[in-house]
């Protein structure tokens, strides 16, 4: 007898199963990409107890003829590729031909499929890998496929399902992705004879808000960028909106939703410089890349893929998304303090309307005395070259005129200072509460960058510092010296293990130079540039600005405290500080009303 041999098809089918159908929300994925490569405009979806009892998946699509039926159930069977050109430039969801013969050999399935072209429908049933003949079947246009009883045959695999409740859960979210991945395509989902969505083909504006909510994409940026090849568009949830959760993290590529580490990388990235460390970045994104540049063959669930030049798209991702968040604080939403306290009066209805409020009587206040503990000239160093306030924007301190116009400005013009800390304005929404050192403390750091982005300077080492190199870290050293130089780095290669940092940036001249020279080499070689260095840099040039911006307790004067808000409203990023919280709040009338 021998010791190896080979193993019986339903066995293998079983194997398989185990791979591609790891839960009842895999079979789901599966049968519903089946139907949208078929063409579908509408498909159906019916589960019980949890997709193990039941799954049933109905489309509209092209259907199949009788003579593929077997093919269907059987493994490594597919329309969509026939050689390895087809590969190379995979343009559908499936392509493997294994999903509905894994499926069926740990079930009891049916598929019901009438071609557009034949005029009657076909049957056939596969009961744990057993394939039964075709039979005729009533049905009027497109596939129908039902499983039922899944794993009934592995009962060592059903043991370790959860609940019907929570494998529900990984149906739903499993719905979501496809439902958002083709807003084109109209969806039912009905759960124990109760139906949950009823989604009509639509925008992908409206899909987002049907699964997503309202408030998912009132309170994003949206993204829209072309590049050579490639495209994304989508919206990104401003930081001031952000969680500590990852449930709204939603990335396609081609219309397949991926878990790609190269893209969460780069948006973790967009977000890094408003995002606080403890809140997760939100998104619904799709990426449209030519097929022939990623590869979506280099995982068992297809949820993974790699890109030709991963570098580029990293790049191109990232600075699509910080394109977006990067608006400055007259150009993004105001942040309701309302509704960040969550105050209970917030839900009250306020006695009198914004528009009362508007008509109501306005008196004149005279002029009120505002010192400042430092020299005017000290602010005009503070804040810059620009004119503190112009004429038409200063208060008439001897006959106490209104305040000017709002309209041009959306934070409005300063009242008051409270304590030292809150700089209290006044625009044409009711009023504003800034935190003078937050906004400060960004509007610096962003200077400092600018001014570094034009050049970063390298810092010579009087020793040169030689160190231990494996075989890449030589080969990007060689090949990318050029990045390096534009990153501040000199190295040369002294041997085909060592290496010789004979520079650094100037900034971090005093950083361990063998570890950031190991670090920067390894993320050139992954992205095709350094954000280890960028990040290193960045996190120096916001100290430098947190240790430059005005401190608390510091008297402005009206006309400093208007320069602030000018320089807010023409800084990117002015609406997060530098650990990404907001620097400003507004309370509208509305608001201020409901308090009285």
């Amino acid at each position: 007898m021998h010791a190896i041999r080979p193993l019986p098809d339903q066995l293998i089918n079983q194997i398989a199963a185990g791979e591609v159908v790891e839960r009842p929300a895999a079979a789901l994925k599966e049968l519903l990409e089946n139907s949208l490569d078929a063409g579908a405009t509408q498909v159906d979806i019916d589960l019980a107890g949890g997709g193990v009892k039941l799954i049933r998946v109905a489309d509209d699509g092209m259907g199949i003829d009788r003579e593929d039926l077997l093919f269907a159930v059987a493994r490594h069977a597919t329309s969509k590729i026939s050689s390895a050109s087809d590969l190379e430039a995979i343009g559908t969801l499936g392509f493997r031909g294994e999903a509905l013969a894994s499926i069926a050999a740990v079930s009891r399935l049916a598929l019901t499929s009438r071609s557009r072209v034949k005029p009657h429908a076909w049957r056939i049933e596969v009961d744990g890998g057993e394939v039964g003949a075709p039979q005729p079947a009533a049905l009027a246009s497109g596939t129908t496929v039902t499983v039922q009883e899944l794993y009934f045959n592995t009962p060592a695999r059903r043991k370790f399902l959860r609940t019907d409740a929570t494998e529900f859960g990984h149906c739903e979210e499993a719905f979501r992705r496809i439902a958002l991945s083709h807003p084109d395509t109209g969806f039912t989902m009905q759960h124990n004879a109760n139906v949950r969505y009823r989604l009509l083909a639509q925008g992908r504006r409206a899909r987002v808000d049907a699964l997503l909510g309202d408030e998912f994409a009132a309170q994003a940026a949206y993204v829209d960028e072309h590049g050579p090849g490639l495209s994304l568009a989508g919206w990104v949830v401003r930081p001031a909106y952000a969680t500590s959760a990852r449930d709204a993290q939603y990335l396609f590529v081609n219309g397949r939703f991926v878990r790609d580490r190269v893209l969460a990388h780069a948006l973790r990235e967009a977000y890094r410089d408003v995002l606080h460390h403890e809140r997760q970045p939100a998104y619904a994104l799709w990426l449209t890349i030519e097929p022939r540049i990623v590869d979506v063959n280099v995982h068992p669930a297809k949820a993974e893929v790699r890109f030709r030049d991963s570098g580029a798209v990293h790049q191109f991702v990232r600075h699509a998304v910080e394109k977006s968040l990067a608006s400055t604080a007259a150009e993004q939403p105001a942040v309701s303090a309302s509704e960040r306290l969550g105050v209970a009066a917030a839900r009250v209805p306020p006695i009198a309307s914004t528009l009362a409020w508007a008509s109501r009587p306005t008196s004149s206040q005279g002029s009120m005395a505002f010192g400042a503990a430092e020299p005017a000239s000290f602010y005009a160093r503070l804040f810059g070259d620009r004119v503190l306030l112009d004429q038409t924007e200063r208060i008439d301190r001897t006959g106490g005129s209104d305040l000017p116009n709002t309209g041009d400005h959306p934070l409005g013009f300063a009242l008051a200072q409270l304590h030292g800390i809150f700089v209290l304005a006044q625009n044409s929404d009711g009023l504003v509460l800034v935190d003078m050192h937050a906004a400060h403390e960004r509007i610096l750091y962003e200077r400092l960058k600018t001014a570094l982005d034009r050049s970063l300077p390298m810092q010579p080492l009087l020793v040169p510092v030689t160190f231990a190199a494996d075989p890449l870290d030589v080969a990007t050293a060689e090949e990318d010296a050029e990045v390096l130089s534009a990153l501040g780095f000199a190295m040369s290669v002294l041997g085909p293990a060592t290496l010789a940092v004979r520079g650094v940036p100037a900034l971090l001249v005093d950083a361990d130079a063998v570890a950031l020279a190991r670090a920067v080499l390894a993320d050139v070689r992954e992205y095709g540039a350094s954000r280890v260095l960028t990040a290193q840099r960045d996190e120096l040039l916001s100290t430098m600005a947190c240790h430059g911006a005005v401190r608390a307790n510091r008297s402005l004067t009206v006309p400093e405290m208007n320069a602030l808000l000018r320089e807010m409203e023409a800084t990117e990023r002015a609406g997060q500080c530098n650990h990404g919280r907001p620097t400003w709040y507004q309370l509208s009338l509305g608001d201020l009303d409901r308090l009285f």
